[in-house]
């Protein structure tokens, strides 16, 4: 009996290998059909490691990979970030289609670690690393994950986009430095195609290998939400969310991106037209009045798809639509702002009292606004009542001049007292660079100055030369308005 039971054991041996066999093709099988194309041919192209962990590793790869969730949960805990880097780099070597780690991973390296480094340099480098990990290799492997496509849509509008971080302006610069060198300085997708040949087709590239962008999506992006300004981080947080739900269509749990898309379209408007302070040295960013149309039917797009929280995105609407009229009106757009009043008056019952006029209305908006604006809306209502100051300085009326640029110098102090203990982050450009920002908008016929009213305002105070008569002394002094006297020419008032 001893000796047949060698035998029994080989016969079981063989028995067992062969069933495993046909279990492991019937899995193969299923696997192959629940995964998508795009993930089996990044696995075929996989480098070298991942594919040899892969292979030999088998059936273990699970068993070693739990191991080290459970230290790197334990990790993460306990803030050890720098040793969570490397321990979630052998986890996604061993499942790389684990979004999980993938997402915790590129998290860690654009927060926590960044900031514990003092050099703004240094940190940028830690952002961007972590958006290359979730663009490059996760979305590679996990190209169905829709929390990959949210994470890397928030990098954008949130760690560069916001100024949680101190050094956001270092994050907005930098990533504005690298797009300039696809889209040019124009930051518009015209651009492309008014480069020679060879220049657009080597950009294209750039996008497409690079960037991992699809100009022509990019394109129907412009089209549907613009016009955009593709050296902005919102344009990016957009495009990143409509690329999952263009890949994800199938999925219902899109939501997070949808809501992406909305916030970004939203925060364009207010601040998605990058200016290059040449005073301060630094990207700043004005409001895109382009987009305004197509903002409005984002908030009626957001009431359909959202039913349950319509009366949430009309108070937002409602706000949009107040911001529309007063950012149009302070930037000389006075048909476009008349427009936006009308629609207010007509579809949003009790937004414009009785009797109210346009002006009143514009008024009684900013001085609210003052209260409880941001920092982005804040300069774009600087700007605009600026301009309306020079508009009206042009045209004679001292009068109401003067009293855009004492408006312009009250909004500005009592945002500035309200940040006093953030003015580190949250300040505000100074007048005088301000002031020499709207300049240059004149100077390129912005503010609804026609050639001739540029040469007004030349003759009477050298604004358009770069010089305002009266300018001399401190560059930041408080507008006075004096009494006019048969005796001496009016004063000119200045901010």
């Amino acid at each position: 009996m001893r000796r047949y039971r060698k035998w029994i054991f080989v016969l079981l041996s063989l028995l067992l290998c062969v069933l495993v066999a046909r279990q492991h093709r019937s899995l193969s099988a299923e696997r192959a059909l629940g995964r998508p194309m795009a993930q089996e041919e990044a696995f075929a192209t996989a480098p070298p490691v991942l594919a040899l962990t892969t292979v030999a590793l088998g059936g273990f790869r699970g068993l070693i990979a739990n191991a080290l969730w459970i230290r790197a949960i334990r990790l993460q805990d306990e803030g050890r970030y720098f040793e969570l880097v490397t321990l979630s780099d052998w986890i996604t070597k061993l499942q790389p289609d684990n979004s999980v780690v993938w997402a915790m991973q590129a998290w860690n390296m654009t927060y926590n670690i960044s900031v514990q480094f003092e050099s703004y340099s240094d940190r940028w480098l830690w952002v961007r690393s972590g958006m290359e990990l979730l663009r490059d290799e996760g979305l590679r492997y996990n190209p169905d994950s829709v929390d990959l496509y949210r994470e890397l849509a928030w990098f954008f509008q949130d760690k560069i986009g916001s100024n949680t971080d101190h050094a956001h302006w270092v994050y907005k610069e930098a990533w504005a430095g690298e797009m300039v060198k696809v889209v040019g300085r124009s930051g518009r997708l015209e651009g492309l195609s008014s480069d020679r040949a060879d220049v657009a087709r080597a950009r294209v590239q750039t996008l497409g290998e690079r960037y991992k962008m699809d100009l022509t999506l990019m394109q129907q992006i412009d089209h549907r939400y613009g016009p955009l300004d593709w050296r902005t981080p919102d344009a990016h947080a957009i495009y990143w969310s409509i690329r999952g739900l263009q890949n994800l269509k199938h999925r219902t749990d899109l939501l997070p991106l949808r809501r992406v898309v909305w916030q970004s379209v939203q925060r364009s408007f207010h601040r998605g037209r990058l200016v290059e302070n040449q005073v301060d040295r630094r990207v700043e960013f004005a409001p895109n009045l382009d987009m305004a149309e197509n903002v409005n039917r984002t908030f009626e797009e957001m009431k359909r798809l959202e039913p349950d929280k319509e009366e949430y995105v009309a108070r937002a609407q409602r706000h949009f639509v107040g911001d529309a009229i007063s950012f149009m009106y302070s930037n000389s757009r006075q048909a476009d702002a008349m427009r936006w009043f009308e629609l207010a008056r007509e579809n949003f019952r009790g937004m414009v009292p009785e009797g109210m006029t346009l002006d009143e209305f514009v008024v009684d908006h900013v001085t609210s606004q003052v209260e409880k604006g941001k920092m982005g809306r804040i300069v774009a209502l600087l700007e605009g009542l600026m301009g309306q100051h020079y508009y009206h300085l042009a045209l004679g009326d001292d009068d109401r001049a003067n009293g855009y640029a004492l408006l312009t110098r009250r909004v500005w102090e009592r945002y500035q007292a309200r940040n006093r203990d953030a003015l580190g982050h949250l300040s505000l450009p100074s007048i005088e660079s301000l002031r020499q920002r709207v300049r240059e908008q004149i100077r390129n016929g912005g503010h609804g100055f026609s050639a001739a009213l540029r040469a007004q305002l030349e003759s009477q105070s050298g604004v358009t030369g770069g010089r305002e008569v009266g300018s001399e002394g401190r560059s930041d002094s408080n507008p006075q308005p004096r009494p006019k006297s048969p005796e001496s020419a009016p004063n000119r008032p200045r901010l």
